[in-house]
């Protein structure tokens, strides 16, 4: 069986705003495959129906974003199901809107839900996809996230759970390593602008400052 969490806010309130990517992408997965996600179970709303004869069990956290892993802990300890059959969906704001980062494993980043899974699992080798929804200076990040989408970012987020979707299939028909290939979006890294002069310091054997990796 493989374990499909999308993380968000319970309520009406929050089901369109950006910090709700995972359970608009668990909503679509499950109309997409006939599946009631609609059983209080683990501080969840919980479905299980069947993908290509492989038996999927969906997930939706009631617990609120920051105590997600309360809920999904509940969910692993009872259904003892290996981690990496465990697979996340979630925004990030560090990706473009409309980006997509899937990864077999690795650390929360920014996102406090995906520090909470972390903790209370204590373990992050499970799968994840990250839906992009970027971010805006302007605004205080807690107003970003909690807030709806623009006419512009629309139909960006929406191609872009339908690609999660997608993405979900073929991680579990193909494996992480296939769903990686075939639907991670390229993005390019931004390079750091050059202050007046640099390339000449630089050429006199001046040390450069900063990282280039991106970090």
């Amino acid at each position: 069986m493989y374990i499909i969490a999308g993380l968000g806010n319970p309520g009406k309130q929050y089901e369109q705003t950006r910090h709700n990517m995972g359970f608009i992408a668990i909503d679509q997965l499950a109309e997409k495959h006939s599946i009631s996600v609609t059983k209080l179970k683990h501080k969840a709303l919980t479905g299980e129906g069947f993908f290509g004869g492989t038996k999927l069990l969906l997930v939706k956290p009631q617990t609120y974003m920051n105590l997600s892993g309360q809920s999904l802990r509940e969910v692993m300890q009872y259904y003892k199901e290996d981690i990496e059959h465990l697979l996340v969906i979630y925004d990030d704001i560090d990706l473009p809107p409309g980006a997509l980062r899937i990864r077999a494993k690795g650390s929360a980043g920014t996102h406090n839900g995906m520090r909470s899974v972390i903790y209370d699992l204590q373990q992050d080798g499970f799968a994840r996809i990250r839906i992009g929804i970027g971010g805006n200076g302007q605004i205080p990040l807690d107003k970003y996230v909690l807030g709806g989408f623009t006419k512009e970012e629309k139909p960006l987020l929406e191609e872009a759970v339908r690609k999660a979707v997608s993405a979900v299939e073929c991680y579990v028909e193909k494996g992480i390593n296939a769903a990686m290939n075939a639907y991670n979006t390229k993005v390019e890294k931004k390079q750091p602008k050059r202050q007046a002069g640099q390339d000449r310091k630089e050429a006199m054997g001046t040390p450069k400052t900063g990282d280039d990796n991106g970090q």
